[in-house]
């Protein structure tokens, strides 16, 4: 298959190693992944915030950078992201249509039809669960809010992580609650997101995990940093990451404070 992958905003400037991994991943299956070079935010933020008008030019230029997936160009479009993707699938033709730009809309359409996140596009359109994955490594999964209930991704990460080789998978406690980013909740509710950090922090260390995994690294990064604070020595991958690692380019673990380090806990 040709895939055009999405990197997303959060990925491209913050996390590269999420889509570099899923370029690994993709092309050790046997596809050809392709890097629109025009490519920028999807919209989500703004349109979550409430900045509709605002969003039309990204969403513009996202649904025109990836139009060639809906003329048959491209086979697929995958997302390192369940955010992003159900922003595509869901906010891009709703921001166009009340714009009054139904030609745009129906392509955003088209677009977001052959559009997956990573975990729908290995186990619904390639067919696989064993990527040939090994990841010598404990491992508990965070099922991210809108994987789970806006895309409905189900277990399908599950299926891929429980298939890679030598990895310990622990279930997390509590797993589907929310970890309490949510993009502008974590600034606007700053109290109540400390406190389900808290508590998704606690069901992590219950686990004795060295890594938390998830699809989205936006939730990966407010739990990476509580668990930083806390010197959990807990760090997080992304699921490609993991899905990526192999006997031959293993993915390292990554580097984590820790209670062992003699740094100023007490500033």
């Amino acid at each position: 298959m040709r895939i055009a992958l999405a990197a997303t905003c959060i990925a491209d400037t913050l996390f590269p190693g999420a889509p570099r991994a899923t370029v690994r991943l993709l092309e050790r299956l046997g596809h050809e992944v392709v890097f629109p070079r025009d490519q920028a935010c999807c919209g989500q933020m703004h349109v979550n915030t409430g900045y509709l008008d605002e969003a039309v030019p990204v969403v513009r230029n996202h649904v025109e950078t990836f139009a060639p997936v809906a003329d048959g160009e491209w086979d697929a479009v995958v997302v390192p992201s369940g955010s992003c993707t159900g922003s595509i699938r869901h906010q891009q033709a709703m921001v166009c249509r009340r714009a009054g730009l139904d030609d745009l809309a129906t392509t955003a359409e088209a677009v977001s039809a052959r559009t997956y996140e990573l975990s729908e596009l290995l186990v619904d359109v390639l067919g696989v669960t064993d990527v040939g994955a090994w990841f010598p490594h404990r491992v508990t999964y965070h099922p991210t809010c809108h994987s789970l209930r806006m895309l409905r991704v189900g277990d399908r990460p599950l299926q891929l992580l429980r298939a890679v080789a030598g990895i310990d998978l622990v279930e997390l406690p509590e797993a589907d609650s929310c970890c309490g980013f949510g993009g502008t909740f974590a600034l606007k509710n700053a109290d109540t997101s400390a406190a389900m950090l808290a508590d998704k922090t606690a069901n992590v260390r219950a686990t004795g995990a060295e890594v938390v995994a998830a699809g989205d690294y936006s939730c990966l990064m407010h739990i990476g940093g509580g668990l930083s604070r806390q010197r959990t020595g807990v760090g997080t991958l992304h699921l490609a990451e993991v899905l990526a690692s192999t006997h031959d380019d293993p993915t390292p673990l990554p580097h984590v404070r820790s209670g062992a380090d003699a740094t100023e806990v007490a500033r």
